[in-house]
């Protein structure tokens, strides 16, 4: 092994175990909430796309979680916040961490892949750029990565709340 690779070794290694830690210290903040709102649920970390992943789940099949989920995930985006603004008081680092609650974010980043490949199949299709609904920053990623994905380019435009993204054509 030469220096540079052992040092990027030890870099992906710190990297790894910073974010461990973020999920620890988010996961530990999200018992103490759903504790605090009676709710159960199981939490599950994980690391994904070099950013911390932690999910409540419950095994009970119980709507109590959706609580937490909201209309349209307003809920769970809000906690995501606050779950990384705790994770930021331990750790003194920005935290990129991403929370899923019942399964509600996998089950909208399947839907949100979905449009941006209908989407991309349309561009191809008509040669023009093509502007879709305003999203939050997670369904634009969702939606940059499927049109990427697709071998075609996407941009974002307009200003939050309403910032939407623009598929272009090759």
């Amino acid at each position: 092994m030469t220096e540079g690779t052992t040092t990027a070794a030890a870099q992906s290694g710190d990297t790894l175990t910073r974010l461990e830690q973020e999920g620890e210290i988010a996961a530990d903040y999200l018992e103490g909430l759903l504790d605090i709102a009676d709710l159960d649920g199981d939490i599950d970390m994980d690391v994904e796309a070099d950013r911390a992943s932690v999910s409540i789940v419950s095994d009970s099949g119980s709507r109590d979680l959706q609580k937490l989920v909201g209309r349209d995930g307003e809920v769970l985006e809000a906690l995501q916040e606050l779950t990384r603004l705790a994770v930021h008081r331990e750790t003194g680092d920005r935290s990129r961490l991403m929370l899923d609650i019942a399964g509600f974010r996998a089950k909208k980043r399947q839907e949100l892949a979905a449009i941006g490949a209908k989407a991309a199949a349309d561009v191809k299709a008509s040669g023009e750029p093509l502007k879709l609904a305003p999203m939050t920053p997670f369904e634009r990623k969702v939606v940059h990565d499927a049109v990427a994905a697709a071998g075609l380019r996407s941009e974002s435009e307009g200003e939050e709340p309403q910032r939407f993204v623009v598929v272009l054509p090759a």
